[in-house]
């Protein structure tokens, strides 16, 4: 008899062809993937593109980007803080170290933060 038994597990002649008929065709796909990786290197020219390709990152694209993540990192700052502002305003409060305390060290001053230190202290030292 062509069936065997593996792990408790019955194998049939049918089941060990698909299970190779499968293997094959993952075989399959990762020859077609490193053919996809590599065929750039199969021409000179497509070679020349790739050091096109670089040269632009790195004088055009690499470049820009440290402004748009500050232009992007101030935006947010700055609407978080019109945020506070507006709270601040509409709270009719005088007290504005409530909403963000400027003599706190790094950032730890805005008023959500406080609200959750203060949570963390009242948790951590409930008797």
């Amino acid at each position: 008899s062509s069936d065997l038994t593996l792990g408790g597990v019955f194998l049939t002649s049918q089941r060990i062809t698909s299970f190779v008929a499968m293997a094959a065709s993952v075989g399959e796909i990762a020859v077609l993937c490193h053919k996809f990786i590599t065929a750039p290197q199969l021409k000179s020219s497509s070679f020349a593109n790739v050091i096109k390709l670089g040269t632009f990152c790195r004088t055009v694209v690499w470049p820009c980007l440290p402004p748009l993540l500050m232009y992007q990192y101030i935006r947010a700052k700055d609407e978080d803080m019109y945020a506070t502002e507006v709270l601040y305003y509409k709270s009719g409060s005088r007290d504005a170290k409530a909403f963000y305390d400027t003599t706190r060290l790094n950032g730890s001053g805005h008023w959500r933060l406080q609200q959750d230190m203060e949570t963390i202290r009242a948790a951590a030292n409930a008797e």
